[in-house]
């Protein structure tokens, strides 16, 4: 499970690596590419048995899942990774919080906005922009999970996730090949884009589905939830992006209200 969460992250990086060359959305139209090949060989779906109302939930998954990896990585290429990983974190943390009938988690989601505001700490040079497309990033993440569910109890298997992988990827064909002739890029970018399509799409896929296999889903929340930690930490030692103190505290913050709303009776 930590080696999924530092892969996802460590790709992540390498990818704001690929940035001067390909841009956010070039990069983000390889790695849905390794997504969609990665799944489609995994699943095998029988696309032609699909359903009309079945392709829907399909075709707005796969919508969703094009939109918040090009708003992530847009919001890691303004704010860096540890902020816009932080702040996409609230998508998940905002499902389990809603579908809660405790009180304490009121609580929580009063301490979590509290914490947010320390991270972000608006002033005059704040990236706006950067921070509302990590917001975006986290609706879409919270959309995800949702639909996810909706597809996997109407469709068997990873089969549905699969052709939402392979939608998205062939959206992203145009975007991929005009990335490919505005930017002219090395190949060396080429390859960080691939590199992180391996470490943030195939690689965390796999391992996840074996991971849930062996432990708990409340388990396997808890330590998914330390992605924001592993994000600022991959941050400052690839791409050199610090935090300071209260930065640090703040995802703690946000970490210990996930940590708390996975585990809990609902969670």
């Amino acid at each position: 499970m930590t080696g999924s969460g530092l892969s996802n992250q460590v790709g992540a990086s390498v990818a704001a690596l690929a940035f001067p060359q390909l841009g956010p959305a070039g990069v983000v139209a390889v790695r849905q590419w390794v997504a969609a090949v990665v799944l489609l060989a995994t699943a095998r779906p029988r696309l032609r048995g699909f359903t009309a109302a079945q392709w829907r939930l399909v075709l707005a998954l796969a919508l969703v899942f094009g939109t918040m990896n090009l708003s992530l990585y847009s919001a890691v290429d303004r704010v860096g990774l540890g902020l816009a990983v932080t702040l996409e974190f609230l998508g998940p943390l905002a499902v389990a919080l809603a579908g809660s009938r405790r009180r304490g988690d009121l609580l929580c989601a009063l301490v979590a906005a509290a914490a947010v505001v320390v991270l972000v700490r608006p002033r005059p040079s704040t990236d706006y922009l950067g921070i509302g497309l990590a917001l975006l990033a986290a609706g879409c993440w919270a959309a995800y999970i949702l639909l996810n569910r909706a597809v996997g109890a109407r469709i068997p298997g990873i089969a549905g996730s699969a052709a939402a992988a392979g939608a998205s990827g062939l959206a992203y064909v145009p975007v991929g090949v005009w990335a490919m002739i505005a930017h002219r890029p090395e190949p060396g970018a080429v390859l960080a884009a691939v590199t992180a399509g391996v470490l943030s799409s195939a690689v965390p896929m796999l391992a996840d589905l074996l991971t849930l296999r062996r432990v708990p889903a409340s388990v396997f929340g808890t330590v998914m939830s330390v992605n924001p930690v592993l994000a600022a930490l991959v941050g400052w030692v690839v791409l050199g992006q610090r935090l300071d103190v209260l930065s640090w505290v703040a995802i703690g913050v946000i970490v210990a209200v996930n940590v708390a709303a996975v585990t809990g009776p609902n969670g």
